[in-house]
């Protein structure tokens, strides 16, 4: 009988998000909620499956997992654009890959971006833990209204545009700086176009919606950090290693700077991670996309992927190249 696993489930929802029967009827369908401690253990795991089923960028199917896995036929990741993936290996190996449709994920990513900006800006997390032992304003930081205040956006994507257009609601001014940014797209979302250096020395709160390369890889270094301003917010629900993991772990325990964080250099964050110690950061553990609306949209269609597959007529393909070599 096929086999075929559903990975990255952190949450748990993957079960109540859709459908299963059909494909369950067709396959020996296995769950795997834990992340993988190692591309040992994953290659262990899953050496005996012939489709995977998987969430973009958690597992890392690099091209030496690829190879270890030798009965794999089909990979199903989410949305289009993965990071995680290593396409020319998949389609060197005859690995058909096929994915989803986004869903409203760009909504929520700015809605969570939205709710650190306020979350650390008022010191929510401080209030809220004081509350549940027994301590009401006690240590609670005074906080910063939003309103009057500069919001600098840096990467005006699908994301970032409405982070800006959220700042204007506020009362904030906006900036916007990225490599290929216009002033014209920059003011049809209500932002002004200005240098990066600009943009980090006046804005009381920066927010990152920018796509992982390597060259937004640490585009936000100790040098930028350092002409932040004092008391400003950093937040970041795009990649970990935008930032300079380093250099921010050093500002926060300053108390220079203030973070909204929902992205990190390792996945899931270690126990042991300085992270979790830092002061003046407020933390959501990747919940970006992570929405029921998301979770509706991501597995129906991949088992609508997977059923497709099984019936030799495969949709959503993402290296057809595969195909064409069958």
């Amino acid at each position: 009988m096929v086999k075929i696993a559903v990975l990255d489930d952190w949450q748990g929802v993957a079960r109540s998000s859709a459908d299963w029967t059909q494909l369950q009827a067709r396959a020996e369908v296995t769950f795997f909620a834990d992340a993988f401690p190692s591309e040992d253990a994953a290659a262990a795991a899953l050496a005996e499956f012939d489709i995977l089923l998987a969430m973009r960028e958690r597992t890392h199917f690099t091209g030496t997992l690829l190879k270890r896995l030798p009965k794999l036929r089909m990979l199903g990741t989410t949305s289009g654009r993965t990071l995680s993936l290593d396409m020319p290996a998949a389609t060197a190996q005859g690995v058909l890959c096929c994915n989803t449709e986004s869903g409203p994920g760009s909504a929520a990513t700015a809605e969570i971006a939205l709710a650190l900006l306020l979350s650390a800006l008022r010191g929510l997390p401080v209030g809220d833990a004081n509350l549940r032992v027994g301590r009401f304003q006690q240590g609670v930081p005074v906080g910063s209204v939003a309103e009057g205040k500069v919001l600098g956006v840096i990467g005006l994507g699908r994301i970032g545009a409405r982070m800006a257009r959220y700042g204007r609601a506020l009362g904030m001014e906006v900036l916007a700086w990225s490599q290929n940014l216009t002033g014209e797209k920059a003011a049809a979302e209500g932002a002004r176009l200005v240098p990066k250096d600009e943009l980090i020395a006046r804005s009381d709160a920066i927010t990152l919606h920018l796509v992982l390369s390597a060259r937004s890889r640490g585009i936000i270094g100790a040098a930028e950090i350092g002409r932040m301003k004092p008391g400003a917010v950093l937040v970041n629900t795009s990649r970990g290693p935008l930032v300079d993991e380093a250099a921010l772990l050093a500002a926060l325990h300053a108390g220079r700077i203030r973070a909204g964080l929902d992205v990190y250099d390792i996945e899931p964050l270690p126990a042991d991670h300085k992270l979790r110690h830092a002061p003046n950061t407020v933390m959501t553990p990747h919940l970006g996309y992570g929405v029921a609306e998301v979770w509706a949209q991501f597995y129906p269609q991949s088992i609508e992927n997977a059923l497709a597959f099984l019936d030799g007529k495969p949709i959503r393909v993402m290296n057809p190249d595969v195909l064409a070599g069958r």
